[in-house]
């Protein structure tokens, strides 16, 4: 586990737009998640439209990313996408099973749509961990899932600039 975040990054494109997807279990912790991860992106690259997209638990976060890309208005596709979600562990082997689930079909539908998708979609032990990673300033992954997906904007800006990275 990494102990610290990435350092803060800003979009150097025009614009650009960012959805979160985030699950309302867990709320306390997931709107921490959020607030930071919205904080983060407004103080480091405010032309950057966020839309915010609530979800009812961390099992419906996948479906509404690939949404978010596939059904976007034309214009409005997103450039990056965050996963955001809160799955603390209890005794059985299901919440192992949703998050395995949930981290292969965000790695799918970023290589199916080739837009960044964040995954913050936390798998924890119990609340401390929950409350280091959401609410917390020094690992705050909330934080961290905006650096990651401005930094990537910056990566596909540099390529589409360069003209490189591109299959014709």
């Amino acid at each position: 586990m990494s102990t610290e975040l990435p350092p803060p990054s800003e979009y150097r494109g025009l614009g650009g737009r960012i959805t979160v997807v985030v699950s309302r279990y867990n709320e306390k912790y997931t709107d921490a998640l959020l607030e930071n991860c919205v904080s983060e992106i407004q103080e480091t690259s405010p032309g950057v439209n966020i839309t915010v997209v609530r979800v009812p638990g961390a099992f419906e976060v996948p479906m509404m990313v690939k949404r978010s890309i596939v059904k976007a208005r034309v214009g409005e596709t997103p450039d990056a996408v965050i996963a955001m979600g809160v799955i603390l562990r209890g005794s059985t082997a299901h919440a192992d099973l949703i998050g395995s689930a949930i981290t292969n079909q965000l790695m799918n539908i970023t290589c199916e749509t080739l837009v960044p998708v964040v995954h913050e979609v936390l798998l924890l032990d119990n609340e401390e961990q929950a409350f280091a990673r959401c609410v917390a300033s020094t690992l705050n992954r909330g934080r961290e899932a905006a650096r990651a997906a401005l930094s990537m904007m910056n990566v596909i800006h540099s390529a589409a600039d360069r003209r490189i990275g591109f299959i014709k």
